[in-house]
């Protein structure tokens, strides 16, 4: 055995350079495997092999949500009138259905918002969302949905419209949000994306409420 090592010295100091090598592979090969992982779990990453569950969802829930095929998108009449082209052109290839700020306003202002069948998503971090959000909506970051989901999904099941925005504009975050739901088994014909996002109902001199959903601390204006 000391023989054996004394060899295994000698062969590594006559060949530096296949050392440093073989070395080199292996931090290769590392930074490989981690970058996939990575890939893997980012939101924003390339979708090699697509899985949205979250940490925590009950087995029987995977299988529902793998095994039924989604459900096809009906139409809506909704015009997205405050959003630019290029985003219902991304809503459509996405087969998300766009709502403008109009439509927003009435869904908030619907009977059916206090009985549950409507439900407003907010998809911004804890941040935003506790700086201003539109009144009773619920907290549902899609990078962090671990933190949300055994809250989020049973309301999203018995809700019949599910109303999901953003800061408007660029901010693609809503959209995120609306297809982790829909990759889960949410059925596509109840999502609906408000393209204006709270910059709108703000400027549109909606509601909004600060803190915690149900606070009760409302203001026209995010401070």
């Amino acid at each position: 055995m000391k023989d054996h090592l004394i060899q295994s010295t000698k062969a590594d100091r006559r060949n530096p350079a296949e050392r440093v090598l073989r070395e080199a592979v292996l931090v290769a090969v590392t930074g490989a495997v981690f970058a996939f992982a990575a890939n893997q779990v980012s939101p924003r990453g390339l979708s090699l092999a697509r899985n949205y569950f979250p940490m925590g969802i009950p087995d029987a829930m995977r299988a529902s949500a793998s095994g039924n095929p989604l459900e096809t998108p009906i139409g809506t009449n909704s015009t997205a009138l405050s959003s630019p082209p290029s985003l219902a052109g991304r809503m459509k290839q996405k087969e998300l259905q766009l709502i403008d700020g109009h439509r927003a306003v009435q869904l908030f202002h619907d009977s059916h918002l206090k009985s549950g069948t409507i439900v407003f998503l907010d998809a911004r971090d804890e941040e935003h969302y506790q700086a201003g959000h539109i009144p009773g909506a619920y907290e549902f970051d899609p990078y962090h949905p671990e933190k949300y989901f055994s809250d989020v999904w049973p309301v999203c099941q018995a809700a019949d419209q599910i109303v999901v925005y953003c800061n408007g504009g660029d901010c693609d975050d809503s959209q995120t949000a609306a297809l982790l739901l829909r990759d889960v088994g949410e059925a596509s014909r109840k999502l609906f994306i408000f393209g204006g996002g709270i910059t709108e109902w703000t400027n549109n001199h909606q509601p909004v409420e600060i803190g915690a959903r149900n606070s009760g601390n409302l203001s026209t204006a995010i401070p």
